[in-house]
């Protein structure tokens, strides 16, 4: 699996007229941003940790709304035969639950591998604000590698993607549990 370049939206410039202290910009740096994006990354691969210690494949996933996580997800679709319970899923239907609404506007998804179709597919319809995925998937993943479900142009809700963060870690987890299956 290889790391991905960030594909974000560039910050609007300011006009010749703003003043710097009146601007409507995000205060935080690129860098900050990184910085904490690595970090919700960090609780992403602890959710891994544990679908691996479940015997499932290890894949994470956390919601994250006004700086606080709102869902938390791991692959469980073996332990509970269900072909759905992928990490990504679980932690928007418990984030959803959280903040008391199916759409997740105003959150962030952070998780450890590019997601499915399936994934991809709910992130629209929960209008997630931001995702932020770790590795690439170049046999299943629906936002670059395989095929580009989010920001589809016939789609009327676009998503801000940032990847690769973390990716080598990402990428690590699941092809050592690959390699130990063997």
């Amino acid at each position: 699996m290889r790391g991905g370049a960030s594909s974000r939206v560039p910050a609007q410039k300011p006009s010749a007229g703003d003043h710097p202290k009146t601007q409507d910009l995000d205060p935080k740096t690129a860098a900050d941003e990184l910085h904490s994006d690595e970090l919700w990354m960090e609780e992403a691969l602890r959710s891994a940790q544990r679908a691996l210690e479940a015997g499932e494949v290890p894949v994470g996933a956390v919601v994250v709304c006004d700086g606080r996580i709102v869902g938390r997800g791991w692959n469980r679709n073996i332990a509970g035969s269900d072909p759905t319970a992928h990490a990504e899923i679980i932690a928007l239907r418990e984030a959803a639950a959280a903040v008391d609404n199916h759409r997740l506007e105003d959150c962030e998804l952070f998780v450890t591998i590019e997601p499915c179709a399936m994934c991809a597919g709910a992130m629209v319809h929960a209008r997630i604000r931001r995702l932020v995925y770790g590795a690439d998937d170049p046999k299943a993943g629906a936002v670059r590698s395989v095929m580009a479900v989010l920001n589809h142009p016939q789609l009327n809700h676009k998503v801000e993607i940032r990847s690769g963060v973390l990716a080598g870690r990402s990428a690590e987890v699941l092809q050592t549990f690959f390699r130990n299956r063997r």
